[in-house]
């Protein structure tokens, strides 16, 4: 659950700065026991050396950091809205990638990190805390290098758990201001047809997750 909104929405990041100034910490090993299907997506990027990778809304750095040892040679850059979490994130990488603070619906991937766009681009259990979220996706799309792929996991619709467990879930997950968007199919698929880009959707046991990939053509 890495944190990314609007940048223009000061209060947005004020809460996100207040959630993990502690929690950043412990984040990582916390947060292995629920935010299932990450590896899984990082595993299926097939990225190639050289190519730009972003994370959008990239927390404490922990997805990057798997995707620089799993694919070698790619080119690692990140942006989050919390400046706490970016706190962790540059201790856990150091030089291995280019970080920056902003916006996760708007942000200019030049200004901000000196690209115009990327081959491979992550969102993991990102959308889930961003108010805006169907903003936030499609402008990650919006990005996307010819023939590049964005790759998205978050909490599914959980319908496959029992009721009791599903619910507790939820009221757990809303502490941390965290909301199973379980219409990300549908927005995807509008996305990707009014991009042109291709969708493939998987969903993970019981709906705990769900795993979207938007390829833009060659």
């Amino acid at each position: 659950m890495a944190s990314g909104s609007s940048g223009s929405n000061p209060g947005h990041a004020a809460l996100m700065d207040e959630v993990y100034r502690g929690q950043r910490h412990i984040y990582d090993v916390t947060r292995k026991y629920y935010l299932f299907g990450r590896d899984a997506l990082i595993s299926g990027l097939a990225a190639q050396p050289g190519m730009r990778v972003l994370e959008v809304a990239c927390g404490t750095g922990r997805n990057l950091a798997r995707i620089g040892k799993t694919w070698p040679g790619v080119r690692l850059f990140g942006l989050d809205i919390s400046a706490e979490m970016l706190k962790s994130a540059r201790a856990a990488l150091g030089t291995a990638a280019r970080l920056g603070q902003g916006d996760a619906c708007a942000f200019d991937p030049h200004a901000l990190l000196g690209e115009p766009g990327f081959e491979r681009i992550v969102l993991s259990y990102s959308l889930s805390m961003i108010p805006d979220w169907e903003a936030a996706l499609d402008h990650a799309a919006s990005v996307l290098a010819k023939g590049g792929t964005l790759h998205v996991v978050d909490f599914g619709d959980l319908a496959g758990l029992p009721g009791p467990l599903a619910g507790m879930l939820r009221a757990w997950l809303a502490r941390f201001h965290v909301a199973p968007r379980v219409t990300m199919g549908e927005a995807a698929a509008r996305i990707a047809a009014a991009r042109g880009l291709s969708l493939v959707s998987t969903r993970g046991p019981g709906g705990y997750y769900q795993i979207h990939v938007l390829r833009a053509e060659e």
